[in-house]
Parts: C-alpha cells; structure tokens; sequence
C-alpha cells in the first residue's frame, strides 16, 4: 500500500523493525492499533505495572525480521512475575528460575536431540537464527494473568502470522496446545509445515502428548530437506 506523509510519520513512530513495520502497517495504521494503545496508555496512567516494559513489548518481532524467520513457536501471555518476561514466547531472562513449562521444553529437547539442560531460560539465541517466539497477547499487568487479552493484541499477532503465511514459504509453525492450535488454523499447509503437539505445562503435558514429541528434530529435518539452515538449539550455559 502506498502511504501518504501523515501515516508514514505515525509509522515511524512505532519502535519496529523495518521489515515487519511495512508488513503489518495496515494494521498498524488502523483504528483498532489506536485503541490497543489507548488501552495501555490508560493502564500507565493508573500507575498499574506492565510485563514485558516497553522496549521488550515487540522484542520478538525486533530480534527475528520478517525475512529471516525459519521458525515460529506461537505461545499465549506474556509471564506475569517480576524480571520474567522479556518479549520472547516461553523465554526469561538470565538469573530468573525457569519456569515449568520451558523446564519441560528443555526436557524435550534433551530428549529429542541430546542437548544438555541449560541453566538458564533466555532464548534469544534461538530468536537471532529466525526462531520467532511469538505471544498471542503482547503485554500483561503483574500478578493478572490474561488481563490484556481481547484488547487488540490477538487482532495484531494473527496479522503477523498471516504476513508469513503470505508472504514467505517452508516456515514451520510449533503450536503447543489448543490455544495456538485455534490461532493456527490460518496457516497454509501446503506452503508450510504445521507442528501440534498438547502443551507444555505441567497440567497438559503430564497427561500425554508433548513428551516425544520431537518438534526440535522434525523442523531441522524440514529445513534442510527445503535447503535452509537448520536451528542450533544448544544455549550457553
């Protein structure tokens, strides 16, 4: 879409990478982006605190460009709790427990290829190779868990997954539970590689269906049958 002087001041006032401000600015330039802002905005003003803070909110986004994602692992919220949440789905930062799920993550990992357990929860390394660790809702406010859903954000990252879907091919989709198997229901297959599995939680995945479930060798083996680089899943220790 072509844009006049006035959008594209307004687009340029969005902390995002270039790639992905182009992409999505259809949404960023609609009426339903000036809401979701309005909402966070009032939310600051009752001095209520935000998780991720507001650097991090499109960390995801920033870390991995449009066109060098490979990979997307689709998570809900944002965590709640005190230097937790950084804008990478499952991730937290150096220094802070791993929580439950991602431990269960690194069990399948290990499982799965072998890679030792690592001692700590940030994921960027993953995100700088085009593993886009996505939220559905970008933001929270402490100690509320799903406090900003219905407020813009899901409207937002189905726009993201469908610029992929769209404009890109051979990505491999991770959807961990209903939740982003719903949100998934967009992607094309057939241009596409769509990986289910139950949740990582402890409630789901001590049920069944997400030990075993191998998603880390079968996107390295998607991506290289297509002759793209494959994921090093390894963290520093």
């Amino acid at each position: 879409m072509s844009l006049n002087e006035q959008q594209l001041a307004k687009l340029n006032k969005v902390q995002l990478d270039e790639s992905w401000k182009y992409g999505l600015s259809d949404f960023l330039l609609s009426p339903k982006m000036d809401e979701l802002k309005a909402f966070l905005l009032e939310e600051k003003k009752a001095d209520k605190v935000i998780y991720p803070p507001n650097h991090l909110i499109f960390n995801a986004l920033n870390t991995t460009p449009l066109d060098r994602v490979k990979v997307v692992i689709i998570g809900q919220d944002p965590y709640h709790g005190p230097n937790q949440a950084h804008g990478l789905s499952f991730s937290v930062q150096k220094g802070v427990a791993l929580p439950p799920s991602l431990r269960n993550i690194f069990h399948e990992l290990h499982n799965d290829l072998g890679i030792k357990i690592p001692k700590h929860g940030d994921l960027t390394h993953w995100a700088e190779q085009g593993v886009l660790l996505l939220n559905a809702v970008l933001t929270v406010e402490a100690a509320q868990p799903t406090s900003h859903q219905k407020r813009g954000w899901e409207d937002f990252t189905d726009h993201v997954i469908d610029v992929l879907n769209e404009q890109r091919e051979h990505i491999v989709f991770i959807l961990w539970g209903a939740y982003a198997q719903r949100k998934g229901q967009r992607i094309d297959q057939n241009k596409h590689l769509v990986l289910k599995a139950a949740h990582p939680s402890p409630l789901s995945a001590n049920r069944g269906g997400f030990f075993g479930c191998k998603v880390f060798s079968k996107t390295n083996n998607y991506l290289k049958q297509h002759g793209i680089e494959p994921i090093d899943w390894q963290l520093d220790a």
